[in-house]
């Protein structure tokens, strides 16, 4: 025998939900009165803080190479397939390169894969939020567009040193 369990009747004012509505709108009063937090764009420019993701660049050294060693893994790794990577050989100490290097920035979905599997520190993710393409092809980043000097992603790599 199964036992049947009367559930609890509601009240009337629960019943026509008059005291929801009157929390519903209390939050939204108190929402309109608080602070704003919007910032005019054009205006007045969003710093980043070093825990950003902007867009993935390569890391180029003082002597003017890059830190890549063509390893591929931020290429397998990418969930959206963006980074294509071409390894040659070098006859400096780091013995390959890569020889072509580009990303898609259409397809990139700046989760910071790339930058995470990365053995060399070699690719990281800038402050740089503010892309514009007109075709497709201006999409595609080479190394021309993606070398940037280790002095001005510093913080970012002092930042990764820390939390991993």
């Amino acid at each position: 025998m199964s036992v049947k369990r009367r559930e609890k009747d509601l009240t009337l004012l629960e019943k026509i939900y008059i005291p929801e509505i009157v929390k519903g709108l209390s939050l939204t009063l108190k929402s309109m009165f608080k602070p704003k937090f919007t910032l005019k764009y054009p205006e007045e420019k969003f710093i980043p803080p070093a825990s950003y993701r902007g867009r993935p660049v390569l890391v180029q050294e003082k002597d003017g190479h890059e830190r890549c060693v063509a390893c591929g893994l931020c290429s397998r790794v990418c969930p959206s397939l963006a980074i294509e990577v071409q390894a040659a050989e070098t006859e400096l100490e780091k013995e390959r390169y890569p020889e072509k290097f580009e990303i898609n920035m259409i397809r990139c979905i700046f989760c910071g894969f790339c930058e995470e599997v990365c053995p060399e520190e070699a690719i990281v993710m800038s402050k740089d939020y503010e892309m514009a393409f007109t075709n497709r092809e201006e999409a595609i980043y080479g190394k021309d567009k993606l070398l940037v000097p280790v002095e001005q992603l510093q913080d970012r790599i002092d930042f990764l040193r820390k939390y991993k």
